[in-house]
């Protein structure tokens, strides 16, 4: 397993240009799961627009935000707490309810346990088997709740892409209502799915005040520099999350953004038309490259197992950014080894130029090593 402060994320395209000397028109970043539609013409409008209310605070209780937020997901004001990308409220939510036990499954993103253990608490893992396609049973994690003050839920799952419906969440709930645990559920990824009203947690929120569910804006709208997310929660957590964080945590820009996003519907259509024709064109892609075995997408990243190739993570990684193509190296992930790499779901044209040099390096002597 990762030791306790080994946290990397996808998408530092920073740290290749000043390693490389390429300038970021050189590279394509698979390495974040991030809408290659780009921004909405629409929310660069919004942007330029209000760029002269720089001079000005942010509105600290962003009323126009949650306004918009609650129209299009259907939420009660009174629920919703903007944050500076969903991050940032996982660690004023840990903050404030001060867990001393949280589980969280392995593989899954590491800021569950990055903000758990800032706030002090022991991190437990429940350990998403390969030969399951890391599918959560939830039958199984129930009698590890006993003793647990929070438990986290990615839904879709990160990296792996393990998608569960709301009633297969929903006996989790029951039973963490009666150990006193907290359920986080993590539905960042859910904007990109066509089917996501069906598996959404948020009209539980009503009946289960244990319930926080994550959302944001930054993946799904292609704003991740701006840093803009949300929680919902019950009034009750959300007003003591609203008196845990910075009052201007949502700058100016953020705010009209996301408003702009919200209300294009057009663009939302778009998206998920054309991530889902070419999610699965692209897994028929990876399907012929011999040595590489992708697992099933639900949304828009494929986890792949390179282990019959003979070639580490770390390597293939940098022997594909030397080529302009970054990847997700898996190898950090608890649960994970140097047998896993990442892939996002683009373009077809850049798709198909990912699977061309993949076929490359994992077939080239220079990227095999004996060290696994």
């Amino acid at each position: 397993m990762k030791q306790p402060g080994s946290f990397e994320h996808g998408g530092n395209i920073y740290a290749l240009l000043r390693q490389s000397g390429q300038t970021s028109g050189d590279v394509l970043d698979f390495s974040a799961n991030i809408n290659p539609l780009g921004m909405a013409v629409s929310v660069r409008q919004a942007i330029e627009t209000n760029l002269g209310n720089l001079i000005h605070y942010p509105d600290p209780a962003a009323v126009e935000l949650k306004q918009a937020i609650s129209r299009h997901y259907q939420m009660p004001e009174e629920c919703i707490t903007a944050g500076n990308g969903a991050v940032e409220l996982l660690y004023v939510l840990c903050h404030c309810r001060k867990p001393r036990r949280v589980l969280v499954t392995a593989p899954t993103f590491s800021e569950y346990e990055r903000a758990a253990r800032a706030a002090g608490a022991a991190v437990e893992y429940f350990t998403l088997l390969p030969e399951q396609g890391f599918s959560l049973d939830v039958a199984e994690i129930l009698p590890r709740l006993s003793g647990v003050d929070m438990v986290f839920i990615c839904n879709p799952n990160n990296p792996t892409g393990g998608l569960l419906r709301r009633e297969q969440l929903e006996p989790l709930l029951i039973a963490a209502q009666k150990t006193g645990t907290m359920v986080v559920v993590d539905e960042s990824f859910q904007d990109f799915l066509t089917n996501r009203r069906e598996l959404s947690c948020r009209p539980l929120l009503a009946k289960y005040d244990h319930l926080v569910v994550v959302c944001s804006l930054t993946k799904f709208y292609a704003i991740p520099g701006l840093r803009l997310g949300f929680v919902l929660a019950s009034p009750a957590w959300t007003r003591t999350l609203h008196g845990a964080k910075d009052p201007w945590n949502v700058n100016s820009l953020a705010q009209v953004a996301g408003v702009a996003a919200l209300q294009d519907s057009a663009y939302q259509e778009q998206s998920r038309a054309v991530l889902a024709q070419a999610r699965e064109e692209l897994y028929e892609l990876l399907l012929q490259i011999k040595n590489c075995r992708p697992y099933p997408p639900s949304v828009n990243y494929i986890l792949l197992n390179i282990a019959d190739s003979g070639v580490v993570s770390s390597k293939l990684r940098r022997r594909m950014a030397e080529a302009g193509v970054m990847i997700r190296d898996c190898a950090n992930y608890p649960g994970l080894s140097a047998d896993y790499v990442r892939v996002a779901v683009k373009l077809p044209e850049q798709n198909r130029k990912l699977a061309a040099v993949l076929q490359q390096k994992l077939h080239s002597p220079e990227c095999f090593t004996e060290e696994k």
